[in-house]
């Protein structure tokens, strides 16, 4: 079987995050209520943590359904939608439920992708 592949055409191994040593990276995960596709952004987002930054993640889950606020508060337009706080800089992902390979990417320290 073929490794999965980025837009790029890099296999998933070529595009881990290169976070600095030791950091926390901090992600939050926004979603409404516990629909089918949000509960399988979770776990999408929980595989990919667990595969590429295991011990250095903290999820918070933030449900739109129970603060509607944070909604307009962050610039949520879309769920699921990932949003990667630290480290820096910010980036927003909105998807159904990314697949782990693009999920690596698209959060990667330091590479100058659109926000």
């Amino acid at each position: 079987m073929t490794p999965p592949r980025d837009a790029g055409g890099d296999t998933d191994a070529a595009v881990q995050p290169a976070a600095p040593a030791g950091a926390t990276w901090e992600l939050r995960l926004y979603v409404t209520g516990r629909t089918p596709t949000c509960v399988r952004a979770l776990a999408s987002l929980q595989r990919a943590c667990a595969r590429w930054l295991p011990g250095q993640y903290h999820i918070e889950v933030i449900d739109l359904m129970e603060n509607p606020r944070r909604a307009a508060e962050d610039q949520i337009v879309a769920v699921p939608t990932l949003v990667r706080m630290r480290p820096q800089p910010t980036r927003k992902i909105v998807a159904t439920s990314p697949a782990p390979s693009a999920c690596s990417p698209a959060c990667s320290y330091g590479q100058d992708q659109p926000g």
